[in-house]
């Protein structure tokens, strides 16, 4: 086995009607209410905030906790914010997709539907103040509603920072950019999209964001407030023309694959996907004959409407509008705007993106997008709607020939339903033999091969023998569990002043060396800070590939930095590794000191991360699901050693963690790294990988 939106009405050019607004305050002033702790967990230091209580992504969630992130909004809301025109100025300037700023007032946002944005921090020592405005609006009925939007205006410089807390987040994005590796530019400014330039620039959203929640979230006002970095790293990237496909098409957009998954609604701006950031319908003016008309180039279907999504080749949508947003009061759609370039697309036949948002596994308030490929509208009809009022209805029959993406998800209800027992080609329904919470199936619907060679199964590391430790360890006091903002933490000093998982577990920084709380630490096992110690948190399969033996793939949808799983075998040392080497005997062999590319739009992750001493391991004879990981030269997993405390003995592990979003069946792979020089009697393998940055063979 190789292992290898928009208004009904507006003011004219370059004026604003400023008797519509109706308040105007700083965004920073705004002081949410949270319910009071009624009884506290005991801390050994400061916390600075409620006590963490850490729970499973799915639930239950104790009393008085709800999911902490991604955040969650009523459906009704997806769709009744349109495209706002751009200004038009005396000063030119460069257009970019517009994205629509209204949002409902009380509204609580998800994932990936625009909702609050606060720039939090008790520091006032950035360059600019965000202002929030309440406007009144008309709504798609022509009803009178409010609309919310932000401004900044420039403040004094000069005042000197103190602290985590006054990190300064546009000058950190600066920061970020410019590390970045100058491919990445050149890739993204090209004319037409490609596969990287969607992957760079997903990529870069998702560090700067997890680094904005990061920096918010330290600076400690506010705890649990509903903060929206997404939209602010989105914000900055538009700003900065950091994003591709900028302009708009019809049809596929270069780069994006039918089954790509996204769970941020201004991700699918970025890339050039759907440029609305809250409507369910995007589209353009095409100029035919004398005259301009709307055509759509692709529709949000995310249960906000009364769509039908049973089939996954029909989908048959509702229109837009309709619905007051301030006193709820229903009222016959009208054939405007998103509906009207609906109907004109019937009629001219051109293919229309099909976004579908489906409820996320781990997190059942919150939306994965999930791009079902282009579709034709063969129909339009009205009908009344449970409300009784008209509705527009679309139906859309998806083009044949395209790959699986709906399908697959309904596959895995269908499995997950049937516990498997229903699948083609299941051997075992849990390789682990009961040692993950989660099962993991054996699956092989390729050949007879009735599974890997014979293997023990264990979670973990297992050290023949001890370690001395790097440095003296005492390990924190978070009695409670650790927590951001408290400098009193032992484990967020060494990790420069932060934690390093986000609530959900995603991995927030890049830093070569990850410190977890260890034995030596007085916090819970539950302890956010304990990411990797919780064992598997996806659901996975091992399944016999095509020509590269056993492979390892999720059942779950896997987001950008989440943790997959540590690798788990016997620790041996140098002599052991070249002797095995030497004598072909062991192709289970993970060695920290090879050359691995990590995530490749950062130069200086082609090297080895900096950990305290060399770590070889092989999971010949005893091994958790990493030893079914294959090799890819363009890898959608990457590595970082963790270092948990332990004032006894050295305590080192490796995790993996997703470079991008990943699929749902989609095969994980990791880069196995080269060593330079090669051994004596060492030999290249070749490398089936199949990407196009396939280098041929690895060692």
């Amino acid at each position: 086995m190789e292992r290898n939106s928009g208004q009904d009405s507006n003011p004219s050019p370059g004026s604003f009607d400023k008797s519509r607004v109706l308040n105007v305050k700083p965004l920073r002033t705004l002081v949410p209410v949270f319910p009071s702790q009624s009884n506290p967990s005991p801390f050994s230091t400061p916390q600075g905030g409620a006590p963490f209580v850490c729970v499973s992504p799915s639930g239950p969630f104790p009393p008085g906790v709800a999911p902490f992130y991604p955040f969650f909004v009523s459906p009704e809301s997806q769709r009744f914010a349109e495209q706002t025109p751009q200004p038009t100025t005396a000063t030119p300037r460069r257009r970019v997709a517009p994205i629509a700023t209204a949002v409902p007032i009380n509204a609580v946002a998800s994932n990936g539907d625009v909702g609050s944005s606060r720039r939090t921090g008790n520091s006032g020592y950035t360059d600019e103040d965000v202002y929030i405005e309440i406007h009144e609006t008309d709504a798609d009925d022509g009803s009178k509603g409010k609309k919310i939007t932000t401004r900044s205006q420039k403040r004094g410089r000069g005042r000197p920072r103190k602290a985590v807390s006054d990190v300064d987040v546009e000058e950190e994005a600066q920061n970020l950019l410019k590390s970045l590796n100058p491919i990445v530019f050149s890739t993204l400014n090209q004319t037409e999209g490609s596969k990287d330039s969607v992957s760079y620039a997903l990529m870069i959203f998702e560090v700067l964001r997890r680094r904005i929640h990061q920096i918010e979230e330290a600076r400690g006002e506010n705890p649990g407030a509903a903060r929206r970095p997404d939209l602010r790293a989105a914000a900055i990237m538009l700003k900065k023309g950091v994003r591709t496909n900028s302009k708009k098409r019809i049809g596929a957009v270069p780069g994006v694959e039918v089954g790509d998954i996204f769970f941020f609604r201004m991700e699918l701006c970025l890339v050039g996907l759907h440029a609305p950031s809250m409507a369910g319908i995007d589209y353009m003016g095409i100029k035919i004959s004398q005259e301009e008309e709307p055509l759509a180039v692709s529709i949000v279907s995310s249960g906000g409407y009364e769509d039908n999504v049973e089939d996954a080749d029909v989908l048959i949508y509702s229109g837009q509008g309709g619905v007051n947003r301030n006193d709820k009061e229903v009222k016959d759609q009208k054939l405007e705007r998103g509906n009207l370039a609906l109907e004109k697309s019937l009629h001219r036949g051109n293919d229309v993106r099909v976004v579908r948002g489906l409820m996320d596994p781990a997190h059942p308030t919150g939306k994965i997008y999930v791009y079902d490929g282009l579709y034709k509208i063969q129909d339009s009809w009205v009908e009344k709607g449970k409300s009784g009022a008209n509705v527009f209805k679309y139906k859309l029959f998806r083009l044949p020939g395209q790959p699986e993406a709906y399908t697959t998800w309904k596959n895995i209800q269908q499995w997950t339903e049937n516990k498997s027992t229903s699948r083609v080609g299941v051997i075992l329904p849990d390789l682990t033999s009961g040692a993950e919470k989660h099962p993991v199936c054996l699956v092989n619907d390729v050949d007879s091969e009735k599974g890997p060679a014979y293997f023990t199964y264990i979670p973990t590391l297992k050290y023949s023998k001890p370690i001395d430790p790097v440095e003296p360890s005492t390990g924190c006091g978070c009695v409670g569990g650790c927590q951001p903002g408290n400098f009193n933490c032992s484990c967020i000093q060494k990790n420069g002043g932060y934690l390093p998982y986000a609530p959900n577990g995603v991995l927030m920084n890049l830093k070569s060396v990850i410190y977890e709380c260890g034995p030596s630490c007085q916090c819970p096992s539950n302890c956010r800070n304990r990411v990797s110690q919780c064992g598997l948190r996806i659901r996975l399969e091992v399944f016999r590939t095509k020509n590269r033996g056993w492979g390892l793939r999720s059942w779950d949808p896997i987001r950008a930095g989440a943790f997959i799983c540590e690798y788990a075998g016997e620790v041996i040392d140098n002599t052991r590794v070249e002797e095995l080497g030497s004598q072909n005997e062991d192709d289970y062999i993970f060695d920290s000191t090879r050359i691995h590319q990590q995530l490749e739009i950062f130069p200086s992750d082609s090297e080895a991360p900096k950990i305290p001493y060399p770590l070889y391991i092989t999971s010949k004879d005893a091994g958790n699901v990493s030893r079914f990981m294959n090799h890819s030269c363009s890898p959608n997993v990457f590595w970082r050693p963790i270092l948990r405390e332990n004032k006894n003995e050295s305590d080192l592990h490796v995790a993996f963690h997703a470079v991008r979003h990943i699929p749902p069946t989609t095969e994980l792979t990791y880069d196995y790294g080269i060593v330079l020089p090669l051994r004596a009697g060492q030999k290249k393998k070749k490398c089936l990988c199949g990407s196009e940055k396939c280098r041929g063979y690895f060692c």
